[in-house]
């Protein structure tokens, strides 16, 4: 494969906002790894993006003469590379329902492929995850940390467990990459394995139930309950009782409260005793905010949580309700349930309601929070939220704008 190009289809990239607001699609995480990673260790090339012309000062496109263009919210499989492996130039696969999944072309492209720009298509009908709704994260993760711990794991060995107090269940299913600490904490890869990613801490009294992923330089605080089907990103450190969720990556919700069924992005904060509800009461299907309706949809599902798009704070003892969708760089706070949708670059909650988030203090405190960490907040990251700040000021439902 001569230079591999992960784009975004423009209607599965609205579908997936508010995380696609500041990044591709594929850099978005689903089992141990984003996809551009899967992709990146399946193909052993460093891929680049089509993606929005904002978001391409930190993700650049790279033609050569040669290109394979894949589609960036779908899961590889050793099917679908084989499929890619056997395409002929100005031809590509989709799927049954017409889904573009991949096209090979020498000519420049002069706007988003599409199916009906692609040239000679086939079909691909081999079963593959897609991320087409915000739930498909949370939903097929669990997969996808069986899938990427079979990839990251074969041939190799875990670095041994030491510690006397720590108990593992179905060790054989347990890794643990080098410098990784535990201590007195309970791992049950009974129904499926538990990843341990590089220099992760995992403190007295943690329980995680697999399939399960605490990736690099990540932490579970002490007496924290991991459920399966969770994955807790790079750098995060996570307390409480968390299920079925993820992490993107450089979040924290440190202390106790549950999550359940949501996906949190990055630089977030979650304050204490936040808590949401993953489930109605009466038992009915679950309704998420659409960017493309602007409305309610339903989801289909009985389980689904919140969905926080990155530099989001939130205030001590804050509730969210089943099924909630927050944008990015919002600070939220007060008693009460949350709205089901709070728009980017918003101030307040509960009784009091919201108001715009002015956007030079946003910047200075999401400034100081990657700065916390030891990196820079350069002027890509910057452009980003200023764009970002604009699309919402242009939203209909942010009159205080």
């Amino acid at each position: 494969m001569t230079n591999l190009i992960l784009f975004d289809d423009p209607t599965l990239r609205t579908a997936l906002l508010p995380f696609t607001f500041t990044r591709p699609v594929s850099e978005i995480r689903i089992g141990i790894c984003t996809i551009t990673e899967k992709w990146a260790m399946r193909l052993k090339t460093t891929p680049s993006f089509l993606t929005e012309l904002y978001l391409q000062i930190k993700y650049p496109c790279r033609t050569v003469r040669d290109n394979f263009f894949v589609n960036g919210a779908v899961c590889p499989t050793n099917a679908l590379i084989n499929g890619l492996n056997g395409l002929k130039p100005e031809s590509g696969l989709v799927t049954p329902d017409g889904l573009l999944l991949a096209f090979r072309t020498e000519k420049p492209l002069e706007s988003f492929p599409s199916a009906a720009t692609a040239g000679t298509l086939d079909v691909f009908a081999e079963p593959l995850t897609i991320l087409r709704s915000l739930p498909d994260i949370f939903v097929h993760n669990g997969d996808q940390i069986r899938a990427d711990f079979e990839l990251l794991t074969a041939g190799r060995t875990s670095q041994p467990i030491t510690d006397p107090y720590t108990r593992c269940y179905a060790p054989e299913n347990i890794f643990v990459e080098e410098g990784a600490v535990m201590r007195a904490a309970v791992l049950n890869a009974e129904n499926g394995p538990i990843y341990i990613g590089k220099n992760a801490l995992i403190q007295e009294g943690a329980v995680m139930l697999g399939p399960f992923a605490l990736c690099d330089n990540a932490t579970v605080n002490w007496g924290g309950k991991m459920r399966s089907n969770t994955t807790i990103g790079p750098y995060c450190k996570v307390g409480g009782e968390v299920g079925n969720s993820v992490f993107l990556g450089y979040s924290n919700k440190g202390h106790d409260g549950f999550l359940g069924n949501s996906i949190i992005g990055e630089w977030c904060n979650l304050g204490a005793n936040t808590n949401n509800s993953n489930l109605k009461n009466d038992y009915t299907n679950v309704s998420l905010y659409s960017y493309a309706t602007n409305q309610l949809e339903n989801t289909g599902r009985l389980f689904c949580g919140l969905m926080m798009g990155d530099y989001t704070k939130v205030g001590i003892s804050t509730m969210f309700n089943t099924g909630t969708v927050v944008g990015v760089n919002v600070n939220v706070f007060g008693a009460g349930f949350q709205p089901k949708h709070i728009p980017s670059f918003s101030w307040g909650g509960g009784a009091e309601g919201f108001t715009k988030y002015r956007l030079e203090k946003a910047l200075q405190v999401a400034r100081e929070t990657i700065g916390r960490r030891g990196l820079a907040f350069d002027d890509a990251e910057e452009a980003i939220l200023r764009e970002v700040h604009r699309q919402t000021a242009l939203s209909p439902l942010k009159g205080f704008f």
